[in-house]
């Protein structure tokens, strides 16, 4: 973090009252207290699972529901139960939300009994009871500038529309996602735009995650209904799709392509909470069975893969899951015979020194990957590049790492810096090299080979090193191979495009909006969210400077935003941390998972030495958790019962192949 003055700011502070509300959002999460965050209290009268929790917007109110049924009204600030009430559910509560600008009156919530219920708190009773759904009900969404409207999301596929000003007995459908995906589609959560309350963002089944602008699909849906040709429709007519532009998907860009590897292995991708940085310009998506995102909605861009097959398209079509017509998308140059770098061959080019303390740093991750520490050694790379974002050697250096690493979605990244790498000097041999391993990696075989065919054209010299061989070898023997994803390959159109039966058959309007998708900015990686589909994941800190998010192991990590470096891991749960909701103002956070507790964090005194919920060895979890989100679903469950796994307990993270020990210096050492 930015180093500050305190001592100025305390006194502008006190000279300037306007200066007040910017100290507090400042100061409001800062590095020291999240190095001191640990357990204040735990708050007891549930008597089963804690699904949801919810702030008040002053703060001084902290809402709860449960698995047994009754929401409950905390003052988080004195540790005190203020109200206790059964909401009329028949399962289990998945959502509460307090409805703006009713005066902390108005609660709503949602259950697995499909229902939606509104509160008055006031009185402690149910006012206004719907079941519309058919399915599960989620999550609850609320604006703060549409006071008497919510939305839900349940798992029948569909995203509903409540105002209460107009009729207190039904609900009107804003989107139906089975129009799109086919009948087994779920919606799982959804959140409103802060800054822009028309914009309203939900994540399904899958790995994409849909962003919709509300008052385009209602303009649209009254210039049908005026239409004197129109007819009668209905307020989600299924005749017709949501009008162009009212929708913008976003997926990070190796998923698509996981997918069929992921479903053979029973793993299942999908979004459980996405939520909109308090700016409103990112949005957060805790993806189950993967990793945590953050999405740019100011400066979007492409997927770096999506590479189609060569022989499907030619030059001007579609090209790297995107309209091309100057052979260029993001860096990659795709020619209409396929993938190449640009021509002629390479000469070093100066590289820019670094300052001398960022020099250091790049020592000492030099000194990390050489002792295989890998995660430590990206995290020192990423501080450096947060420092230095044009220094070409810094990112091919982190690709190294992540090539090495092997994590889920680690080779992705690694092709995304070796281009940035080449983008900044387009000399840099190794980088040059790595992407075309990369590309291997993805199982983009063809376009990997012809990659490294044009670096042997670029660097002649290097084109009988072992790693070059080493290489050819792999490509040429996947090419030749009789494998499912070959086969797969071979097919009528990209994978990510396909649906595996009729129920989940995937629209034209669908494989459009999917084929637009826009790639992440950020990736966290550390937790594990395989076992439930509610867990959280929030921007921490008034100006989004931290990410945390729960996890399978019962512990909850923190990471700092744009280094995407883990910093802080804090033991939460018995079990599991599903819900995490930091506090509007303060470095207060609030916790709940399986356990029927409802636990409050906040920086303890420096007089305080032993904290005993930090989770010290955070590279050991971190390793743990890589591990489990690879396991057998089986072996999952037989763990969570207590049984030993071996897998689970001893190895490296699964779910990557073991590169060629004999690659050679060109890709294995850093620079």
């Amino acid at each position: 973090m930015a180093k500050a003055n305190i001592t100025r700011d305390i006194i502008h502070r006190q000279i300037k009252e306007r200066g007040a509300l910017g100290f507090e959002r400042h100061y409001h999460v800062t590095d020291p207290f999240i190095r001191r965050l640990g357990l204040e209290a735990e708050l007891q009268g549930h008597s089963g699972c804690v699904n949801c929790l919810e702030w008040n917007e002053k703060g001084d109110l902290l809402a709860s529901g449960s698995d047994d049924q009754h929401t409950i009204v905390w003052d988080p600030l004195h540790h005190k139960k203020l109200l206790s009430m059964h909401t009329g559910h028949t399962a289990n509560i998945f959502s509460v939300k307090f409805l703006p600008h009713s005066g902390d009156r108005i609660l709503i919530t949602g259950a697995a009994d499909s229902k939606v219920h509104v509160h008055d708190l006031t009185v402690k009773e149910t006012v206004h009871m719907f079941g519309d759904h058919t399915n599960r009900v989620k999550r609850i969404a609320t604006a703060p500038m549409w006071p008497n409207t919510f939305w839900s999301a349940a798992e029948d596929g569909l995203i509903r529309q409540y105002d209460l000003r107009e009729n207190s007995k039904r609900s009107e459908v804003l989107i139906d996602l089975t129009e799109y995906c086919g009948q087994l589609v779920e919606a799982k959560c959804l959140t409103v735009n802060p800054q822009d309350n028309n914009y309203l963002a939900v994540g399904a089944s899958g790995p994409f995650v849909r962003l919709y602008d509300i008052r385009m699909i209602h303009n649209h849906r009254k210039s049908m209904k005026q239409s004197p040709s129109a007819g009668v429709h209905t307020f989600c007519d299924r005749q017709k799709p949501l009008p162009d532009g009212a929708a913008q998907y976003y997926v990070a860009g190796h998923l698509p392509v996981k997918l069929p590897d992921y479903n053979n292995r029973l793993r299942v991708l999908v979004a459980t909470y996405v939520t909109f940085s308090p700016d409103g310009t990112e949005l957060l998506v805790n993806m189950g069975g993967e990793q945590v995102y953050l999405f740019d909605l100011t400066y979007k861009q492409r997927p770096y893969t999506f590479l189609l097959p060569k022989k499907c398209h030619t030059s001007g079509e579609v090209q790297n899951g995107k309209t091309s017509t100057n052979g260029v998308s993001n860096g990659i140059h795709l020619h209409s015979n396929g993938f190449r770098l640009s021509e002629g061959r390479a000469h070093v080019s100066p590289q820019v020194e670094l300052p001398p303390y960022l020099e250091r740093i790049k020592q000492q991750a030099n000194e990390a990957f050489a002792c295989q520490l890998w995660t430590q050694a990206i995290q020192l790379y990423s501080k450096a590049v947060q420092k230095a974002p044009n220094n070409a050697m810094l990112y091919g250096n982190r690709a190294a790492a992540y090539m090495k690493r092997k994590w889920d979605g680690d080779h992705y990244d690694a092709l995304r810096d070796c281009l940035k790498a080449i983008s900044l000097n387009p000399c840099h041999l190794k980088a040059h090299f790595r992407l075309a391993r990369c590309l291997f990696e993805l199982k983009y075989v063809a376009e990997a080979l012809e990659c490294l065919d044009d670096f042997k054209g670029k660097f002649p010299e290097q084109a009988h090193s072992s790693a070059c061989d080493a290489l050819d070898r792999d490509i040429n023997a996947a090419l030749f191979s009789k494998s499912d994803n070959a086969e797969d390959k071979k097919g009528g159109g990209p994978i990510r495009l396909r649906a595996t039966g009729r129920k989940d058959s995937i629209s034209e309007d669908e494989m459009v909006l999917r084929e637009r998708s826009y790639d992440y900015k950020f990736r966290y990686c550390g937790h594990c969210n395989t076992t439930t589909d509610i867990k959280e994941a929030n921007f921490f800190g008034s100006n989004a400077q931290y990410i945390v998010s729960g996890s399978d192991d019962g512990s909850f990590f923190i990471w700092e935003k744009e280094t995407t470096n883990l910093v802080r891991v804090l033991q939460g749960d018995e079990s599991i941390v599903n819900c995490l909701q930091p506090h509007p103002s303060y470095c207060f956070l609030a916790t709940s998972g399986i356990d029927p507790v409802v636990r409050l964090w906040n920086p303890r005194p420096e007089s305080e030495t032993l904290n005993g919920r930090v989770v010290v060895d955070m590279e050991g979890a971190s390793q743990a958790n890589q591990r489990r989100m690879n396991a057998d679903p089986l072996e999952v469950m037989l763990l969570n019962m207590g049984y030993r796994i071996t897998g689970l307990t001893s190895g490296g993270a699964g779910g990557s192949d073991d590169e060629d020990s004999s690659e050679g210096q060109v890709q294995c050492r850093p620079s």
